[in-house]
């Protein structure tokens, strides 16, 4: 890793490492992202308490809008290897095993053996006994490459699972007794050869081969999202863990936070039917009344966030998962315009029918190089005050642009940039600075034209 980032990708690059993007966006009556309780999360900052939409929230909806464009063969990932994280590696690799002729009884058992081998773990519920305890990210075709790998060597990995099982067994009922090791007795039916390997619990380990061909499956290789967000898997020691090119901040209100517990009801469409055509008064009251009521908690207001693009690291990834430099490069410039496309358009999905957010685009956008990521949070520190400071999306624009200007005219370290807008009055905004030179960074149209040349 070292090696390759004092190569020639950290000199083209220098002065335009990092690619920082910022957005206000004004939403209104809704609900992102909730806390365990089903309320909108906040966040005290400045004095006032603010809305909050987490970055872990964020960064899940631009990395699956990213995958299913690629996935779908549109945008500028089209054709890329993509990751996914799951729980469900033993059910896909199975899945796969069937694709290939195996019988369901025998499929899903081999996988959890060969993935359980590695050092992944099963949940000890029946709904997840199948279901590792943890997330793990990987390549979307990580199943079927283990499934391929599998029943290529079907005679020499169904054996061993038949020992790994008949040995957890054993090691399993001498825990339930309370003892380190077997009896006697039970060590007597282990096949000699296990007696060698086992170590204190009797079981088995995986052979080098296996290992070796299960830990290239689940390797990040090139899926792109990976070599993006990054992967960490403490349960598999030897497994490549990845650091990610991409830093996100959550997004907060750069007001006071504004909510309300909004109180619904839910028509029972049979119990209307039946009031509809009550004979008298007495059986329309029969059916008075509302099927469900509740309470959802719904936010509104400007929201500023924040994310950062480190050009090199995804370089690294990306040639660390086998590509050359040129073909690292080329996927990185492909990644870097999906990332900005993705900070623009992905929301949050929850709620989304009944408040249809994720339709919602940012009122402004600003994008800049440079040789650190600057986050630019705290110039929201004082809220805004609405009646103080007239619209708040057009005074958050203007401090945020203001601010922009100081930091470019006292640094040395950053560019300019280039903004866009989708608001009628932050393109006023725009122009007014224009016109009057005060504007630090070029006007862009299109997202395409956000990222440097």
């Amino acid at each position: 890793m070292t090696i390759i980032r004092t190569s020639a990708v950290s000199e083209r690059l220098t002065g335009h490492q990092f690619l920082s993007l910022h957005a206000l966006e004004s939403l209104v009556a809704v609900l992102p992202v909730r806390d365990e309780n089903g309320m909108a999360k906040t966040i005290p900052f400045g004095g006032e308490t603010r809305n909050l939409i987490t970055s872990q929230a964020r960064r899940r909806a631009e990395r699956t809008l990213s995958r299913e464009k690629a996935n779908a063969g549109e945008g500028a990932l089209a054709g890329y290897t993509m990751g996914i994280r799951t729980r469900e590696w033993a059910l896909l690799t199975s899945e796969a095993l069937r694709g290939r002729g195996w019988e369901e009884q025998d499929a899903l058992p081999v996988a959890k053996a060969v993935l359980e081998g590695v050092g992944l773990k099963f949940g000890d519920k029946e709904r997840t006994r199948n279901l590792t305890k943890v997330l793990l990210f990987a390549p979307e075709d990580a199943g079927s490459k283990l499934a391929e790998f599998i029943d290529t060597h079907r005679d020499e990995i169904v054996s061993w699972t038949g020992e790994f099982e008949e040995a957890r067994k054993v090691a399993e009922t001498a825990r339930a007794k309370g003892r380190k090791r077997p009896a006697k007795a039970d060590e007597d039916t282990l096949p000699v050869e296990l007696e060698e390997t086992t170590g204190e619990t009797g079981v088995p380990a995986l052979p080098k081969a296996v290992r070796t061909a299960v830990l290239a499956a689940l390797a990040p290789r090139d899926a792109i999202d990976i070599a993006l967000y990054g992967r960490f898997l403490a349960e598999i020691a030897d497994s490549p863990n990845v650091d990610g090119a991409v830093m996100t901040g959550p997004a907060f209100t750069v007001h006071a936070a504004t909510q309300i517990d909004d109180f619904y009801s839910a028509a029972d469409d049979s119990k209307i039917r039946r009031k509809a055509n009550a004979l008298d008064f007495l059986d329309a009251a029969d059916d008075a009344g509302a099927g469900m009521t509740g309470y959802q908690s719904l936010v509104s207001g400007t929201f500023y966030r924040h994310a950062a693009l480190d050009r090199v690291q995804l370089r690294v990834n990306l040639m660390a998962g086998g590509m050359s430099a040129g073909d690292a490069d080329q996927a990185a410039i492909a990644a870097e315009r999906q990332f900005v496309e993705a900070f623009i358009d992905a929301m949050p999905a929850a709620k989304k029918n009944t408040t249809a957010s994720t339709g919602s685009l940012p009122k402004l956008i600003l994008a800049f190089d440079g040789k650190r990521p600057f986050n630019y949070s705290a110039v929201f520190e004082e809220p805004i005050d609405e009646q103080a400071d007239g619209g708040v999306s057009r005074a958050a624009a203007m401090r945020l642009l203001k601010h922009h200007r100081l930091v470019t005219r006292k640094r040395a370290d950053i560019a300019g940039g280039r903004v866009l807008t989708y608001d009628l009055g932050i393109q006023d905004l725009l122009d007014e600075l224009d016109a009057a030179g005060t504007l630090a960074a070029t006007e862009a149209d299109t997202a395409e034209e956000l990222t440097a040349p």
